[in-house]
C-alpha cells in the first residue's frame, strides 16, 4: 500500500512538471517567414521608393496571453524594390542598397530586433522597447505594435521608424554631406512589418 502511495505521487509529480514544461514552451511561438513580411520605405526630396525585406527567423514571447518579448532577424539580402518597373533601374536601386554605400550586406548579411521591454496599453496595443542591430551598430528603439492571439497563433503588426545616420548609411545624407539639393535622401525610413507566429 505504502509503495502504491508513493508511486501515485511520483506520478503527479511528473504530470505537474511535465505541464509546467509544456507551458513554458508554449509561451514561445516561432515566427512564420513565409506568413510574415517587412515592407521598407525610404524618402528622398524628389519621390520615394519601397520594397520588402525577409524575416530569416524570430520568436514572439507570450506570457499569460500578452506579448513580453521577442526576437528577429532579417535578410538583407533579400531586400526588393516594387515601386520601379524597369528591370535594369530596378536591379540598379538594389544592388546600390546592398553596396557599402548603404548596408554593406556582404559584409553584414544580417540586422537583428530583440524586445527588453514590453508595455501593455490596452487590448491588443502594446508599447515596446528594443534594441537594434544594423551593420553592426546596436542601437535603442522604441514604438508602437499591435498584437492578437488566435488558438496557437500570434499575430503582430508595427511600424517602426529607423534613422539610418546613427547606422553609418550616409550615402545622400543631409547630415553629413552639405549642397546635396534634390539629390539629398531623408535619413529616416520605415519599417511596416506583419508578423505571424506559432508553435
Amino acid at each position: 500500500m505504502k509503495k502504491q502511495i508513493i508511486m501515485m505521487t511520483l506520478a503527479v509529480a511528473a504530470t505537474g512538471l511535465w505541464a509546467k514544461a509544456s507551458d513554458t514552451n508554449d509561451s514561445k511561438l516561432r515566427v512564420n517567414p513565409t506568413e510574415s513580411k517587412v515592407e521598407w520605405l525610404g524618402k528622398k526630396v524628389t519621390g520615394e521608393h519601397t520594397g520588402h525585406i525577409d524575416i530569416s527567423s524570430g520568436e514572439l514571447i507570450i506570457d499569460g496571453g500578452k506579448l513580453s518579448g521577442g526576437t528577429f532577424v532579417i535578410d538583407m539580402s533579400s531586400i526588393t524594390n516594387t515601386d520601379i518597373e524597369k528591370s535594369d533601374m530596378n536591379e540598379k536601386l538594389v544592388g546600390h542598397l546592398k553596396s557599402d554605400d548603404f548596408f554593406a550586406v556582404e559584409k553584414y548579411p544580417t540586422s537583428k530586433l530583440v524586445i527588453t521591454q514590453v508595455t501593455h496599453e490596452k487590448g491588443s496595443k502594446y508599447q515596446v522597447k528594443g534594441n537594434i542591430t544594423i551593420k553592426g551598430i546596436t542601437k535603442p528603439i522604441d514604438f508602437p505594435a499591435e498584437v492578437s492571439l488566435a488558438g496557437d497563433k500570434a499575430f503582430a503588426s508595427a511600424v517602426i521608424t529607423i534613422d539610418r545616420s546613427e547606422f553609418d548609411v550616409k550615402y545622400g545624407s543631409g547630415s553629413f554631406f552639405d549642397g546635396l539639393g534634390d539629390k539629398m535622401i531623408y535619413d529616416d525610413f520605415t519599417l511596416n512589418v506583419s508578423l505571424v507566429a506559432g508553435q
